[in-house]
């Protein structure tokens, strides 16, 4: 009896151990965007003929050091606390690897394109949870030297920030940069860890948030107010869709007219029913592949804008 009582309660510290672990977030660490503007790292790129600035992660680490001895640093203090790590290095080598996958990507029948931003195309190579985002600067008062930071935790799905911390360490004569960033941080990140935790959490219990939306072709016969597919609208069945799909389900209806429907604040689960990772992607096949059968039969074409937002768009591919 004695020996089953063990090998239950064996059983169960195993189980919340893995639970425990599979609940956390996983981490990248990049410099800010306002510390590679400063610093001169930063590209342009064209936006559907709008010029965006976003910064060149890839000649920051190239051409300065401290990029790479300040990630290396706040990695470390997280892999400390047990936090998952995505190294910002080696999403941009795979993403480099890839680069000769087409970025345009269109209708094969109206020829429709939609681009994406690159900073988009790295969040969806890294597939982290958390963006922690690091500005520093170094101060010098004579022949010492101190450091101030703010770091910012972004939910890389939303870009939401759920986290914060900033301060400035002691100063010193003879620290490097890193280790003077990491005596200044040291005080705030466990606070800052609970914080992103807590989050996670609420994730976890509640879904995560993202945006899901719904557009027609323009050469389409269809609309979103047809009922040709039973006694409801097809925007309602759609609706109805999300409210048996989404965690307890909680959606926003944001706009809904003949040609266009917007879902915000989805909260789709983090795993599915087999305990495998969901993404925002998967949630949306879902969808997509509901409406390709009977008795719906519609064609269409599911586009990813970064890890949070999916359009599904009617009518062909």
């Amino acid at each position: 009896m004695k020996k089953t009582i063990l090998l239950l309660s064996l059983i169960v510290a195993g189980i919340t151990v893995s639970f425990g672990q599979a609940k956390k977030p996983t981490i990248m660490v990049v410099p800010s965007d306002n510390w590679c503007n400063l610093n001169g790292y930063m590209m342009e790129f064209d936006n559907q003929g709008t010029k965006v600035k976003i910064p060149d992660y890839k000649r920051a680490m190239q051409e300065n050091t401290d990029v790479l001895l300040v990630i290396s640093s706040i990695n470390g203090m997280m892999a400390e606390r047990g936090f998952p790590l995505k190294n910002l290095e080696s999403a941009m080598k795979t993403l480099e690897s890839n680069a000769a996958e087409d970025n345009m990507r269109s209708s094969k029948e109206s020829g429709a394109s939609v681009n994406e931003n690159p900073i988009d195309a790295l969040k969806k190579v890294a597939k982290a949870d958390i963006i922690m985002q690091l500005t520093w600067k170094i101060n010098k008062t004579g022949p010492k030297k101190s450091v101030t930071f703010i770091l910012q935790g972004l939910d890389s799905y939303t870009d939401k920030q759920i986290a914060g911390a900033q301060g400035t360490g002691a100063p010193s004569m003879t620290a490097e940069v890193s280790v003077l960033l990491s005596e200044a941080v040291t005080s705030h990140i466990d606070n800052f860890n609970s914080t992103l935790q807590a989050y996670f959490d609420d994730m976890f219990e509640n879904g995560r948030e993202v945006i899901v939306r719904v557009q027609t072709w323009d050469d389409w016969y269809g609309d979103l107010e047809s009922e040709d597919y039973g006694d409801d609208e097809l925007g309602t069945i759609i609706e109805d869709w999300m409210a048996d799909n989404t965690v307890k389900g909680r959606f926003n209806t944001t706009d809904m007219t003949e040609t266009m429907a917007l879902f915000e604040q989805v909260r789709i689960p983090l795993y599915d029913a087999k305990g495998r990772a969901m993404d925002t992607r998967k949630f949306a096949k879902g969808l997509s592949k509901m409406l390709k059968k009977e008795p719906y039969l519609i064609p269409n074409k599911l586009v990813m804008k970064g890890l949070g937002r999916a359009t599904i768009i009617l009518g062909g591919k």
